[in-house]
């Protein structure tokens, strides 16, 4: 096949941008309208049904990989996918850069800009992504911030919809930290319909301002976005049940702490027997076996962990494919 991109990217090429710029960040789900992020997970389909037709769709463009924290499934997902549409990965570590340290973020998003065509940032602050694509002319994707991890809910929201056959009417409960992972499942959740409940103990609920966000775009797909304290709340007649670890990346010292706030707060079989008998376990990875969740519901037959990871390519792919096939190399 040619490459030549099918029409679920269409809707993306309608986007309005700032006058005088030729280019789209994908920073957060917010950001994109219920017609795009619907484009988005097609895309993401119609490019895992068919990988040979997008071998060459990005041929011959380079993105710059700035990781300021680890990354397994983020990194290589983006690499593989990259190289399997022709398009080449440049790795670039803490130590190479120093965002505001060694150099001004202004001046690295300006020369990075001279070589490559995009940039995909797991950074610890979502004010240097943002800057990043305020002062650059490419395309910035967030591949994980202290606030948002956008790319991980495009693979969970394709997970679903491949499990359960649609997303409207889902009843999905995220249990634990109020995290990045929950405020961009709020967002996506917002976008598609989904019925999100989040359970986490006072004081971890998600920021405020994320949920005002969701909250106002739920109103376009009837959406219901609820937080509680009650796992057991959450978790009641759920189709689908979320965690992630209590202790992120850069909070390594509170991890005692935490281990006693969200014990209560673990995904075991008990707390999986309150939804709905059909219902699926969903993890972002990497998980700590034991506590937020037991090893008997990672690795058991309801769990869709594994196959969220995979379709992290996919997702990927997808997020290059809306931001790059449609501006100039």
């Amino acid at each position: 096949m040619s490459g030549v991109l099918p029409t679920p990217l269409i809707p993306f090429r309608r986007l309005e941008r700032p006058a005088g710029t030729e280019k789209r960040d994908f920073l957060s789900l917010h950001d994109l309208s219920v017609l795009e992020v619907g484009a988005m997970l097609d895309l993401a389909a119609e490019v895992k049904a068919h990988p040979a037709a997008f071998a060459r769709a990005l041929e011959g463009r380079t993105a710059a990989l700035i990781f300021e924290k680890p990354s397994l499934r983020t990194r290589v997902s983006f690499e593989v996918g990259l190289l399997q549409m022709g398009a080449h990965g440049i790795y670039l570590a803490p130590a190479d850069i120093g965002l505001g340290k060694r150099e001004a973020v202004k001046d690295v998003a300006r020369n990075l800009a001279l070589w490559v065509d995009a940039l995909v940032m797991r950074t610890f602050s979502q004010r240097i992504l943002e800057d990043m694509a305020l002062q650059g002319r490419i395309p910035v994707i967030n591949a994980l911030s202290d606030l948002l991890h956008p790319c991980q809910t495009v693979a969970d929201l394709l997970t679903l919809r491949e499990c359960k056959g649609q997303l409207q009417g889902l009843r999905v409960a995220f249990v634990g930290d109020g995290n990045n992972v929950a405020h961009s499942l709020a967002h996506g959740a917002a976008k598609v319909g989904l019925h999100l409940a989040i359970a986490s103990p006072p004081g971890f609920e998600p920021a405020s301002t994320i949920l005002m966000q969701a909250l106002a775009d739920a109103d376009a797909t009837g959406a219901t976005i609820r937080v509680m304290h009650d796992p057991a709340e959450a978790v009641r007649d759920a189709d689908a049940v979320y965690t992630d670890v209590w202790t992120s990346m850069g909070q390594e010292e509170q991890a005692e702490e935490r281990r006693t706030i969200f014990a209560s707060y673990q995904v075991n079989a008990s707390l999986m027997a309150l939804a709905k008998p059909n219902a699926v376990f969903l993890h972002c990875l990497p998980a700590h076996r034991g506590e937020e969740v037991t090893t008997e519901v990672l690795d058991g037959s309801q769990s869709l962990a594994l196959q969220q990871a995979a379709n992290r390519l996919h997702a990927h792919k997808a997020i290059l494919l809306s931001l790059l096939a449609e501006t100039p190399a």
